[in-house]
Formats: structure tokens, sequence, C-alpha cells
């Protein structure tokens, strides 16, 4: 309920008994009130002066010309509010009165005149409703501007972003050994938080991995930039696969300092991985599992099957060793890499049996990307997940 003191009332009625008994009620409780016994004088004076809040018509005033005093008033200021009163008490006239914008109507005589209190009462408290929701409405249009405008700038910053990963990752390799890796990422949202990189180091160590941050949008986005800056440091700086020597232990090595680094930032996202380093010279491979899944799939002349491996996700736990796991490749294969966003393809079934669903999958396709990417049709999916695939092919025709 609103503070209905000191709201002010005009009456608009010809009769100086009622109009002063009116009054003199409606000023016991606290209202301001003025009187006008002329119509046209009263309109007049409304465009000159200040509105009152509630206007109190005799439908009879001024020889029965309340009806067209009223739609006067509600074309000229339909926001105020206006109870009419009259002695002829007929539905017509009640239904009349209430279309042309009156918000009560009474019958005279009046006799007790508090009824004239409450309704005017009751009146203001949903003219104040009204104003209220009408504000309301009005911050809310102006919300969902801002919002759209908001939206629009935000879909072109992530149309940005997404433009600056896409910089961020290699285009596809080639080897003179005949080794091919190539990649495809799908984002759900328009920046990613799955990234792939890979290269070919000192002629010989061709070294690639896949992350999956944690969470989605522009933080998670982040997180891939900064380990682009990351890797590529320790490639730069600290020789990372450069040398025969690291080869079974950089894929550790490298995982150690983005973990540190990481935790360090205190951004609150980790990330899953798997790494893997091939010298083309002996067709020797190290790698590692860091909280990855699903793992990656080996296909050879012999079949498909998922390499072995389990470590911790990187950022969330101090001082920790990753094993690097050994393995000799056949002069012909495909290595294929998902992201967990694979996982959410395969609806209402088991993680066991979307395992068995994918190495199916792959099975069936040559193990080229376009192959896997058209056998799994994931290019025309509703993504609920970022989804993440890295070949690397040697031998295949």
């Amino acid at each position: 309920m609103i503070n209905l003191i000191g709201k002010r009332l005009l009456i608009i009625d010809d009769d100086l008994s009622v109009r002063q008994s009116f009054a003199f009620q409606l000023r016991d409780a606290g209202f301001i009130v003025l009187e006008q016994p002329a119509p046209a004088q009263a309109l007049a004076e409304l465009h000159t002066s200040e509105l009152p809040d509630l206007v109190l018509l005799d439908l009879q005033v001024n020889h029965s010309q309340g009806m067209q005093v009223l739609q006067d008033l509600h074309s000229q200021f339909p926001l105020l509010g206006v109870i009419v009163a009259s002695n002829v008490g007929t539905i017509n006239e009640a239904v009349q009165a209430l279309r042309l914008g009156a918000k009560d109507y009474l019958i005279k005589p009046i006799a007790d005149v508090n009824t004239v209190v409450a309704s005017v009462s009751r009146v203001l408290n949903q003219r104040e409703l009204e104003r209220v929701n009408l504000r309301y409405h009005d911050q809310l249009r102006v919300a969902n501007t801002e919002l759209q405008d908001n939206l629009a700038e935000l879909e072109r910053d992530h149309i940005a972003g997404r433009r600056v990963q896409k910089r961020m990752m290699p285009t596809g390799l080639s080897t003179p050994d005949g080794y091919k890796v190539q990649h495809q990422i799908l984002p759900s949202l328009y920046l990613s938080g799955d990234f792939i990189d890979y290269g070919l180091l000192a002629d010989r160590y061709l070294v690639f991995y896949l992350a999956d941050v944690s969470g989605h949008g522009a933080s998670s986005a982040f997180i891939t930039i900064w380990l682009k800056f990351v890797v590529s440091r320790m490639v730069r700086e600290e020789g990372l696969f450069s040398q025969p020597e690291n080869f079974d232990n950089d894929p550790n090595r490298m995982l150690q300092q983005i973990n540190i680094e990481l935790q360090d930032t205190k951004l609150g996202h980790h990330l899953t991985f798997f790494v893997g380093v091939i010298d083309t010279h002996t067709l020797q491979m190290r790698y590692l599992v860091a909280g990855h899944l699903p793992l990656p799939l080996l296909k050879t002349n012999e079949g498909v099957s998922y390499l072995e491996g389990k470590g911790k996700p990187v950022g969330i736990f101090k001082n920790v060793d990753w094993t690097v796991h050994k393995l000799q490749l056949p002069e012909s294969f495909s290595l294929i890499c998902f992201s967990d966003g694979i996982l959410e393809t395969f609806a209402n079934v088991t993680l066991q049996e979307k395992e068995k669903i994918l190495r199916q999958t792959i099975e069936s396709s040559d193990g080229t990307l376009d192959s896997i990417s058209e056998t799994l049709a994931i290019r025309d999916q509703e993504r609920p997940d970022d989804i993440a695939v890295l070949t690397v092919t040697r031998g295949l025709s």
C-alpha cells in the first residue's frame, strides 16, 4: 500500500453541497482536494497546471455532459485516473463509463461518504501499481536493449577470439617420411576450451598434444592462448623435444612445467592432456595421459585398439610425475585422438558402451580425418561440448 497522505484530488461537480461534502470527507482523510464546478474550466486548467493524482467526476455535471467530459479526460490525459459518480445507476451507463476509462463507478446518493474515501484509496493504489509496472517495463525494455547490444558485442568479440584461436593452431603437417598430421575443432560456443598443437622439431621429432580446458567460454579460451605461449617458450628457450637424450622424459617435463605455472596463475582451471612424440627415424613413440578421456585409438592392419595409460589432470595437484609410455609403431598406422566432447554425442549409454561405439566407428573408417568426421557425422551434430579430433597417420593411401 502506498502513502496516500498529500495526494491531490480534483472534484468536478456542479452541485455545491455534494462537492463540499466529498471535499470535507477527503480532506479529513489527508488528501489535498481541488474543486471545480465547470468541466470546461477544469479541462483548461489541467492543461496549464500540475495534474492531480485523481479526478472525481459527476456524470450529471453541466446538464449530463459528464460522459463527454470523461471521454475528453481519457483522450487528453490517458494516465490520469478518474472515478465517476452518477445518480442514474444503470448497467449500460456503468459499462459505458468503464469503457471510456473510468476506474470506478459510484451510485448517488452516497449514504456513507467513507465509500468515496475507500474508492479513491483503491484507485490510487491501483494507479501506483500501474506506474510501478510501467517503470519496470521501461527498465526491462532498456535492459533488454542493452543486453541485445552486449550480446552482439560479445558475439563479435567471440568471433574475433575464435579467429585468434584458429590463427594460433597449426594448419596441418606433412613430413618427407610420410607422416601426416591433421586436426579439427568444433566448438560448442564461439570460443573453444579444446586446443591442439603439433610440429616437427629438429627435423626428427614429431610432437603433438591435445588439451581440454575445464569449463567453457572466454576464460577457458584464454587458457588455450596461455598454453600456446608456455609450450612455445619451452621449445624456443629450453630446447623441449629437440635432443635425443630428452626423448624419453620431455613429455613429463613439459606437463610438470605447465602444472606449476598454471597453479601460479590462480585462474581456477585445470586441463586434461594427451601428449605424444614420435621419432620419425625409428617409429618409436613416447606418450603420456593426464586425465584424458577417451584414450587415443591406434588403427593398424591388425585392427583398432585403445592406447593404455592414465594420470592426473594438470593444474590441480602439486609435484606430479606422469608415466611416459613407450610404443613401437608399425610402418603404416593411424593414431586418432579425441577430446571428451565426442563421448557426449553418444546419448543414454554407459562409458564402456560409448568407447565401444567409438572404436567400431574408427574400424569402419579408413583412419583419415575426413573419413572419421564423415563416419561420426560430427560436423552436422549439435554439440553440448567442444569436440576436438587429432589424427597422426603414416603409410595410408
